[in-house]
């Protein structure tokens, strides 16, 4: 069997310890604060509890994806080593990454006919698209071949969920997904949206909930309606979020609560590209469950 790398991008919003642990590599993105640019390299460049307190306090933040030559040095130099490639993206419908890795991909085909460059949609984001690693780094090391896990990612990858709620209106005001005015009356209402990835990756507002509790409880409630085999769920849960680890613990302690046969609740941070987009504020919660339709 040929040898290969799983690899990802910096937005599968888990921690280097994890990546390392789970023998995955990862490419990075980049952001800019207040026209300053750094390195989407897990909270080194910057803290992320940094990062969020100058949001709080006003900076203004840019992100850039990887283009397709740091792809083709990045995929290259793998596959001067003799590797075979198998590279998940953060989702196309929130990014262009995909589309930068696939013209990558096309080059170093050409110059590499030898070896086999798998590139990914994932239609996930954060940590969800962490989890989506996570499993392929079980199936791998359970001996499954690079042939194998491309067909399993791309039969599987719409079974895992991905649902968000934020308590600040104010970045996805600026990101042009909330209106202005509906941002004002929300945060006067304390509305907090709740947010799914959907079938196209995109982010799509499903419900409005007053308070911050109750966005909770209807968060927990999107997985027990949706989890793999409901309240007996016996799959791993990740749990994202922006400079508000309270909240997410929070939710973290209802999961174990209603799915007492959950294996494992990993709370990470959610990282300075997706945040620069979330703002601080946001939780995520995902999970693997029904495939999504819509």
């Amino acid at each position: 069997m040929s040898k290969y790398i799983l690899s990802c991008c910096s937005t599968a919003d888990m921690s280097e310890e994890f990546f390392n642990e789970r023998n995955i590599n990862y490419v990075c993105f980049h952001y800019e604060v207040d026209g300053v640019e750094y390195s989407d390299d897990l909270g080194k460049s910057m803290s992320f509890e940094e990062f969020y307190k100058k949001m709080e306090q006003g900076a203004m933040t840019k992100t850039s994806q990887v283009n397709a030559d740091e792809y083709i040095n990045y995929f290259g130099k793998f596959l001067d080593e003799g590797y075979d490639i198998l590279h998940v993206c953060l989702s196309s419908g929130i990014s262009g990454s995909y589309n930068s890795a696939m013209i990558a991909k096309s080059d170093l085909e050409e110059k590499y006919p030898e070896r086999k460059i798998y590139v990914v949609d994932s239609l996930n984001a954060s940590s969800g698209f962490g989890l989506l690693m996570d499993e392929l780094a079980d199936l791998r090391d359970a001996g499954k071949n690079i042939d194998e896990l491309n067909e399993w990612i791309e039969q599987n990858k719409l079974y895992y969920h991905a649902w968000v709620l934020t308590t600040d209106l104010t970045y996805l005001v600026r990101g042009g997904r909330v209106s202005k005015a509906a941002g004002v009356f929300g945060t006067a209402l304390n509305i907090c949206p709740i947010i799914e990835v959907n079938v196209e990756g995109k982010l799509l507002s499903r419900d409005k909930v007053r308070t911050k509790k109750k966005a909770i409880k209807e968060l927990v409630a999107k997985m027990e309606n949706l989890a793999e085999n409901g309240t007996e769920y016996s799959g791993k849960c990740f749990i994202s979020n922006s400079a508000c680890l309270e909240d997410a613990q929070a939710v973290a302690s209802l999961i174990k609560e209603k799915f007492p046969n959950v294996k494992e609740v990993v709370i990470s941070d959610i990282g300075t590209t997706i945040g620069s987009h979330t703002g601080p504020g946001t939780v995520a919660l995902f999970f693997k469950g029904k495939e999504r339709i819509n």
